[in-house]
């Protein structure tokens, strides 16, 4: 019997469900795991993000393809409508299903590290619709670092790269989070990352994404700015210093306990 974890990625979802996939599964430690992804480019990077076995597929619908009946799999995904999900739930012999607001946070991500960067905008890894480009306005006076996405086109990494004085590889992120003063960025991930450094994070809120983070942001005094708006995010900007943030926990571990106790071990 085999356990697998899949996860959602994509030019319009971005990253954020693979690293906290990521965390979760080197939270696990020794657990024989396989990750499969919904592209094969991530499958292939993965080893450098800590996972030894990643696979990927095409589409969701091919799990089956690559695994057995009474395997195991921990589904990472909003792809699957009712009727599948109840398939799968009958294919395998354990089933778990991570939501979309699951928190999951690499424990590196808890260690204090010197602020080298005073402020960084990391839009995320997607950037289909170029919203980045269309609201750079909201940067307008503000002397940003980017933080560059993996799901960019090159011409349109190109083009970013020469309006910031700064910017920073797809490869340089995890330091880049970690020595980031302020950062700025609409990938509910990275800002929850962000904060686990002791850093300022900043929330944008994409009309393409999920707001089911909105009320954990609030409860966390997380700022968040809706509709690009360069006003409001300066008025925050303006205060950011004397800003009380609530500290969040190392959380890996219940979700560790979680998957350990409804696997077969």
């Amino acid at each position: 019997m085999k356990t697998f974890y899949y996860v959602h990625t994509g030019h319009r979802i971005g990253l954020d469900r693979f690293r906290r996939a990521c965390a979760i599964i080197n939270s696990l430690g020794d657990i024989d795991i396989t990750l499969l992804c919904s592209d094969f480019r991530i499958a292939q990077i993965a080893r450098d993000f800590g996972i030894e076995k990643s696979v990927g597929i095409d589409v969701v619908r091919n799990i089956p393809q690559i695994s057995n009946h009474g395997d195991q799999l921990i589904f990472d995904s909003d792809e699957a409508n009712p009727i599948m999900l109840e398939d799968m739930k009958q294919y395998f012999s354990t089933f778990i299903h991570i939501k979309n607001d699951e928190i999951a946070i690499d424990e590196t991500y808890f260690e204090k590290k010197e602020k080298t960067i005073e402020l960084t905008y990391f839009f995320g890894d997607d950037d289909y619709e170029k919203d980045l480009e269309k609201n750079l306005d909201l940067l307008e006076g503000l002397d940003a670092d980017l933080q560059l996405g993996f799901y960019y086109f090159l011409d349109y990494e190109d083009m970013l790269k020469k309006k910031f004085k700064n910017y920073h590889e797809f490869e340089d992120y995890e330091e880049t989070i970690k020595t980031t003063n302020v950062l700025i960025s609409a990938s509910p991930q990275a800002v929850l990352e962000s904060l686990a450094c002791g850093n300022k994070p900043i929330y944008i809120q994409r009309e393409d994404y999920t707001d089911c983070f909105i009320s954990l942001f609030e409860d966390l005094d997380i700022p968040i700015i809706r509709n690009f708006d360069k006003n409001h995010l300066k008025v925050i900007l303006g205060t950011i210093n004397n800003h009380n943030y609530k500290k969040i926990e190392l959380n890996s571990n219940k979700i560790n306990e979680f998957i350990k106790e409804n696997l077969n071990l």
